[in-house]
Parts: structure tokens; sequence; C-alpha cells
């Protein structure tokens, strides 16, 4: 249970600003058709993040818990640190596809997902716990969590959000995270 929730509780932090969740209010404006956006959003996220699952159970594998540990713990610190430089969103991005609602964003989100904070997250927990199953799903809950407001209520509320207020309070929790594994490793060492 304990890697399901940090899974989606850093994938819900992380996604806060991000580019994936600018190109659902994109695609969310732009087609305003909630549910296959949504549709879209979930599969390329199971398939984003079971690949960097497996990558990240590989790496598990491969090192003693100290330094997974160390790696995980450092690697919130910095995607917290990554945080404070939000990111925007291209206006050609989005899909301006004819293909359907669904495939557009399910390809363009899958891309855009490449080497995204949240798919370096999925990696660095799975490598981290030992739960696979639990890890993605945690990180695919958290990524729809993050995601589903802003299909839903798009255009209503995204000149509100303090998104400065939100890009802190988050990176203040990522490292906050990263400081558990840190300690974690450390208590290995001991």
């Amino acid at each position: 249970m304990e890697a399901f929730l940090v899974s989606l509780s850093t994938v819900t932090l992380a996604e806060m600003g991000d580019r994936t969740q600018l190109l659902s209010l994109l695609l969310a404006t732009r087609f305003r058709k909630p549910w296959p956006i949504l549709a879209g959003v979930l599969v390329a996220t199971l398939a984003n993040h079971a690949v960097a699952g497996v990558i990240g159970v590989w790496i598990g594998h491969q090192l003693r818990p100290a330094i997974l540990d160390a790696a995980v713990g450092i690697s919130m610190v910095g995607m917290s640190l990554w945080m404070l430089k939000p990111d925007k969103l291209d206006e050609n991005d989005g899909g301006r596809s004819h293909r359907g609602i669904f495939l557009t964003t399910l390809a363009a989100f899958f891309i855009a997902e490449i080497g995204d904070k949240t798919q370096i997250a999925t990696i660095a927990l799975a490598a981290g716990y030992s739960s696979l199953f639990a890890v993605v799903a945690g990180t695919t809950c958290g990524m729809l969590a993050a995601n589903v407001p802003v299909v839903f209520l798009g255009n209503a509320f995204a000149g509100r959000l303090p998104m400065r207020a939100i890009h802190y309070t988050t990176t203040i929790l990522l490292i906050g995270i990263g400081a558990v594994f840190i300690y974690r490793a450390i208590s290995h060492w001991s």
C-alpha cells in the first residue's frame, strides 16, 4: 500500500503545471469531449508508465537498498527543483489531427510523457519498491487525479489558478518525500 500511496502522491504533485497537464487543458478546450480525452490519457499513461516501471524494476534489482534509496531520494529532490521551472506548451501541440479525439489524445499524451517528470518518477519509484503493479497503478491514478479536473473544468479555472504558489508548494512536498528516501538510505549505511 505504501508503494501505491507514495506513487500516487508523487505523480499528482509532479503533474501540477506540467506540460501534460497543459496538454489536457488544450485538448479539453479544443475538443470539449472529456471522456475520450480521459480514455486517451489513461491508455497512454498506462503504456508509458508500465514501460518506465519495468525499467525501474530492472534498475532496482541492480542496486543495493542504500544506494537505491539514495538515488530515489536525490531524484525526488531533483524533480522538486524541476518544478520551479514551469512547463509551457507550444501552440502547435495538442493534435490538430482528424483521426479522432481518443487517438489524438493517446498519441499526444504518450509522446509528451517521454522523458517527463512523471515518467522519471515512475522509474525511480519502481526501482525503490518491489511492487511494479502498485507503482504503475499509483502513478497512473496520480496522473488521472491531476488531469481529470483540468479536463472537466478546463477554461473555467485556467487563468485563476495561482500556479507560482502551486509550484512552490509542490517543490516543498517533493523535497520532503525525497528527504524520507535519503533518510532511509542513511539508516541503511549506519
